[in-house]
């Protein structure tokens, strides 16, 4: 018995371990909480389980204080024994529900008492009522190996005083103990239900989480993308018209940088422009946007493979990728000259970007250096995979990715 007074660790009533451990947990395992519990029942169900307790109650009333010469002393001790019985349950109940194993036996022994001490006094209905559902009850709400002592309990006294043919006492004890049973099962498989449609919800609550937060990533990459580059150069420009204000230079080239700046300041407004479209889903094709990046550069672009739209993640790498290795190569390799090829291969993409070699231009200083590390992250966040490096007189970049 000291075995029966562990509860479900995990409190979801489902059997673990396997061989000698999944059998003793089948036999001291508590119904779930969800299958003790009426509080997510359907309306139809708790209707007829209060119809159900309806019907004994008043069973027992009508047994018990209609019955023909019964003195007033007698009536008052019938009243004791309901109130006895009703409490007895009441905290039958609330105790299962908190898996509390003695406290539960100790309230249906004590229904199982009253019953006897019905019978003692002649109250046989009233006697078989009780016993009969004690027996449905432990099987209901108890670990099964407690439930079938409580239920023998019960039964057994039920069958010893009952007056019908022994296969007519037989054939009712093996019903209630069935129709017992039949009720722990459809209890658990609706304890059962409530705890996957938690489990499901609980799920979705985090993927809507997960969701929210890949979002937050994109957009963060989507701002350092777009302005990084664009406001790094903004600022080389504007700090060296200030010195050149504060020595005294020459005006032909203090506006020179200021132009280059406002130069600058007009790119990343326009890119900006073009990352919320994106982000809003409203991209040109992606072979239109590389003609369209490469125009003012010594760069040729190539397109193989058959042509396809690409998802918008895929898309964007791509457009991100050939941005930011274009602006290396301005930064970098100043007067170079560049390729682009994109390959639409089975299943994925590949963005190759290679520059001939050239002397570092004056922002070759700017930006913060994450360039290269943002565009890996970005392609490794799509499963795909990003290789950048020197090769030969260059640089070369090449990015795959699905799509």
């Amino acid at each position: 018995m000291p075995a029966l007074m562990g509860t479900d660790p995990a409190g979801d009533g489902a059997p673990r371990g396997n061989g000698v451990s999944g059998t003793l947990d089948t036999w001291t395992r508590w119904p779930s909480r969800e299958a003790l519990s009426s509080e997510r029942m359907t309306r139809p169900r708790r209707l007829l389980s209060r119809l159900v307790r309806a019907v004994f109650i008043g069973l027992l009333l009508w047994s018990t204080l209609f019955r023909s010469g019964l003195p007033g002393w007698g009536i008052a001790l019938a009243l004791v024994a309901i109130v006895v019985c009703g409490t007895s349950l009441v905290v039958y109940f609330r105790a299962t529900l908190e898996q509390r194993l003695w406290l539960s036996l100790g309230s249906l022994g004590l229904v199982l008492a009253v019953g006897v001490a019905a019978h003692a006094t002649g109250f046989d209905l009233p006697a078989a009522v009780l016993w009969c559902a004690a027996a449905i009850m432990s099987l209901e709400r108890l670990p099964l190996g407690a439930a079938v002592i409580a239920t023998g309990a019960a039964l057994g006294a039920f069958a010893l005083v009952n007056e019908d043919p022994w296969p007519t006492t037989a054939a009712v004890t093996a019903g209630i103990a069935l129709a017992g049973y039949v009720l722990r099962l459809d209890a658990e498989a609706r304890g059962h239900a409530q705890q996957l449609l938690a489990q499901e919800r609980a799920a979705r609550v985090a993927e809507a989480e997960s969701a929210a937060l890949a979002e937050r990533g994109r957009i963060a990459r989507e701002i350092h993308d777009v302005l990084a580059h664009s406001l790094s150069a903004q600022l080389v420009h504007l700090e060296a018209a200030r010195l050149l204000i504060e020595g005294g230079g020459d005006r032909q080239q203090i506006l020179g940088r200021v132009v280059a700046a406002r130069s600058m300041a007009s790119e990343g407004l326009a890119e900006t422009r073009q990352a919320l479209s994106a982000l809003r889903g409203e991209m040109t094709p992606v072979e239109d946007f590389l003609r369209e990046l490469v125009a003012s550069d010594r760069a040729s672009v190539a397109v193989t493979g058959e042509r396809r739209d690409l998802t918008a993640e895929a898309s964007q790498a791509v457009r991100r990728v050939a941005q930011e290795a274009l602006t290396n190569v301005r930064k970098h390799a100043r007067g170079a000259k560049v390729t682009v090829l994109l390959e639409y291969g089975e299943g994925e993409v590949t963005l190759d970007v290679r520059d001939s070699g050239g002397s570092p231009g004056e922002l070759a200083a700017s930006g913060a250096g994450y360039g290269l590390l943002g565009m890996r992250e970005r392609a490794e966040l799509l499963g795909g995979s990003l290789e950048a490096g020197p090769e030969q007189e260059g640089f070369a970049v090449r990015l795959k990715v699905p799509g």
